[in-house]
């Protein structure tokens, strides 16, 4: 499920400046949430409407009493100072509440953290935040995180970056099935190992590869065998001059990662989430040649030659010592050229 979007507007604001917030909020938010005499504001624009006016797409109700009925597009807003204002959100959001805003002046992470667990499935969290630095602790609390964020911006800047925000915090990749046609060892070169701040499950790692068009699934070391122990956190990456897929569908070369950056972890249904490195090791190693076709295209990935790199199918993942020609693995092909990272679309790149 996409995480939801909702704009605050000030009524003390201008008009223009009213007008302005709402312009840019067609291009990133779901919902605009506002005082009865700004409704008309959104009539003509794609954006719902939230407010205590019935008129409004979401009408947000200051009338919940326990035991009442609820249906249609109601919503709630709740300020969280104690416990007892906690379980006046879950009963609100067990009277069938379709959206409840929180607000939570004081602590910020325990509330969620309870109200996450409480009201699962039984309503849409929304967390009223004040920066992109709140709404991203909010949208990762308790792992689920809440299922979107109001924010009041200033400036149409805070849209656009809350807007870049809302969408990294989940992609859904596509994963291509493609065959391998050689494998190939290699001498020796500088290898990276990324180990994240993670635990990674089977089927999950990162997209990685020598051309930015085509990325593999490099299964994180997450499988005992008899000579060492599992590191669910680390990913064997290949050498430094490979890319690396990262948050905002960005790439980089391993050589550039550090402790502290982020990287998207993904497995093999092609869901993602956002991690931190703990550290990068680079080290010398003897690597191995994976080559693949797909619509008459190579893509190539170098790693080192172990048994714990392993590369992902649809079902299983193979270690790279027993790939063969023949084998299937999962790849991310996109058109265009790549420019300091970023995707350029119409840009003719050839890599080869």
């Amino acid at each position: 499920m996409m995480k939801q979007f909702w704009i605050r507007l000030d009524p003390k604001s201008t008009p223009e400046s009213k007008a302005d917030l709402l312009n840019k909020a067609q291009q990133h938010c779901n919902v605009a949430l506002l005082y009865p005499q700004d409704l008309p504001l959104v009539s003509n624009l794609k954006l719902k409407s939230a407010s205590t006016d019935a008129r409004a797409d979401i009408v947000i109700s200051t009338d919940l009493r326990p035991g009442r009925v609820v249906s249609g597009n109601i919503a709630a807003e709740v300020v969280v100072k104690e416990s007892s204002d906690e379980q006046k959100a879950v009963e609100l959001a067990e009277l069938g509440i379709r959206y409840l805003i929180i607000h939570c002046p004081d602590w910020k992470v325990i509330p969620l953290e309870n109200l996450i667990a409480k009201t699962r499935n039984k309503t849409m969290l929304l967390a009223d935040v004040s920066t992109v630095s709140d709404a991203k602790v909010a949208l990762q609390t308790l792992e689920l995180g809440v299922d979107g964020v109001v924010f009041a911006p200033s400036v149409p800047q805070e849209v656009e970056d809350m807007g870049a925000l809302m969408r990294n915090s989940e992609h859904h990749i596509v994963l291509l099935k493609t065959k391998v046609v050689l494998v190939k060892p290699l001498g020796t070169g500088a290898r990276v190992c990324v180990d994240t701040c993670e635990i990674m499950e089977p089927g999950e790692g990162m997209l990685v590869g020598s051309q930015s068009s085509g990325l593999f699934l490099l299964e994180a070391e997450v499988h005992r065998n008899p000579h060492v122990e599992p590191r669910p956190f680390r990913v064997n990456a290949g050498p430094v001059s490979s890319y690396v897929l990262t948050p905002g569908l960005k790439t980089r070369y391993l050589s550039e990662l550090k402790a502290g950056d982020e990287v998207l972890i993904i497995n093999r249904a092609g869901t993602s989430r956002t991690g931190h490195i703990g550290r990068v090791k680079i080290e010398r190693r003897p690597m191995t040649l994976v080559e693949t076709e797909f619509n008459n295209r190579t893509f190539s990935i170098i790693v080192q030659n172990a048994e714990t790199v392993r590369l992902v199918s649809e079902s299983i993942s193979k270690s790279v010592s027993e790939l063969r020609p023949g084998d299937e693995v999962l790849i991310r092909v996109e058109e265009g050229g790549r420019h300091f990272g970023t995707l350029v679309a119409d840009e003719m790149v050839i890599e080869r």
